[in-house]
């Protein structure tokens, strides 16, 4: 039988926020003279905030309390939903769109699963808050990617057998993590090399995705 729904990842796959990240993180980083880079910055894709902010002291000259380590959290957070407030729906990425349209046109359920606590500002932002049948982001689970919880309580929340859910992912941790919920997983984006990927295509806008879920096995 057909996949029945679609489970898409935020950033990288409907809208870019890669920029946006790497200045809250470069602000932050610059005021506790740590060096940070675009390199460092792509290792931090598809994980949490805390798991980020482990990334970048890796080259800090000191250690840092827990207290310490949530309040620069907390200010790398704060610079990043300012710079969500210059995103419009004009910042969609290529592709997105068209291909929400379309399945929708074809019954196919759409749902978001994000790390990002910042999920339901960047869907109000974009014009998307109405748009999914379902979104999990980081304020609903406890483990961010690779771990599967937020593609299982995704699925759960379509009322969907994790193998009839085809998940959109950018990051090699969410590949990892669709995987391992038993979903078949399409890799765009950086994750487009990731061999494990069931499918892989450079983007939404170089692959009929409602045709691809009537193809794909399970």
């Amino acid at each position: 039988m057909p996949i029945e729904a679609v489970i898409f990842d935020l950033d990288g796959v409907i809208v870019s926020t890669d920029d946006l990240h790497y200045r809250g993180w470069k602000q932050l980083a610059d005021e506790e003279r740590i060096d940070f880079d675009r390199r460092t910055n792509e290792r931090m894709r598809g994980v949490s905030r805390m798991e980020s902010l482990e990334i970048l002291l890796e080259r800090a000259g000191r250690s840092y309390t827990p207290a310490e380590k949530e309040e620069m959290a907390s200010r790398k957070n704060g610079y990043y939903r300012r710079l969500l407030e210059t995103l419009t729906a004009g910042d969609l990425l290529p592709g997105a769109a068209k291909t929400l349209a379309a399945l929708k046109a074809r019954k196919i359920k759409v749902a978001v699963a994000s790390s990002s606590r910042n999920a339901g500002t960047i869907l109000r932002r974009i014009g998307l808050e109405n748009a999914f049948d379902a979104v999990v982001d980081g304020n609903d689970i406890s483990r961010s990617k690779p771990d599967p919880e937020v593609f299982v309580k995704a699925a759960e929340r379509l009322g969907l057998d994790p193998c009839r859910c085809l998940v959109v992912e950018d990051a090699v941790a969410g590949v990892e993590a669709a995987l391992a919920a038993k979903m078949p997983v399409l890799a765009v984006g950086y994750a487009a090399s990731d061999a494990r990927a069931t499918c892989r295509a450079s983007g939404l806008d170089d692959v009929d995705l409602p045709a691809l879920c009537q193809t794909l096995p399970n």
